[in-house]
């Protein structure tokens, strides 16, 4: 049963920093493109970031604007976002997925952190 963890979200002011992560179970992690992805209230789910097998090719969202750093260490099968200089729209659920290479989902989803940003 392939499983998603996210955790590390929670409640910070505008500039904070938050770091998330995602651990992966019954899944070939270290052989697997994954992304992050969030989704505001009343908006459609994004794609933040995915990142390739060995974290040698990353892309990130335009909204992003070097201000995020996803990352991943196979070898406890978890990947991470590091969320610096946070804005109140950056308010959202935060959820991390399996993708194929063009950051599109393949279905395996976590339940989602959520991630609230005040001014």
């Amino acid at each position: 049963q392939v499983q998603l963890v996210e955790n590390g979200g929670g409640l910070v002011q505008a500039g904070d920093s938050l770091r998330l992560s995602c651990t992966v179970s019954g899944y070939d992690f270290s052989n697997s493109v994954m992304g992050w992805f969030r989704q505001a209230p009343g908006k459609e789910r994004v794609l933040v970031a995915f990142i390739n097998y060995n974290g040698g090719i990353t892309l990130y969202g335009d909204f992003v604007k070097g201000r995020f750093d996803i990352s991943r260490d196979n070898a406890k099968n978890t990947m991470y976002l590091q969320m610096n200089t946070l804005k109140p729209e950056d308010t959202a659920v935060y959820y991390c997925a399996t993708t194929d290479i063009l950051g599109r989902p393949t279905g395996n989803w976590g339940r989602g952190t959520q991630v609230t940003v005040s001014s």
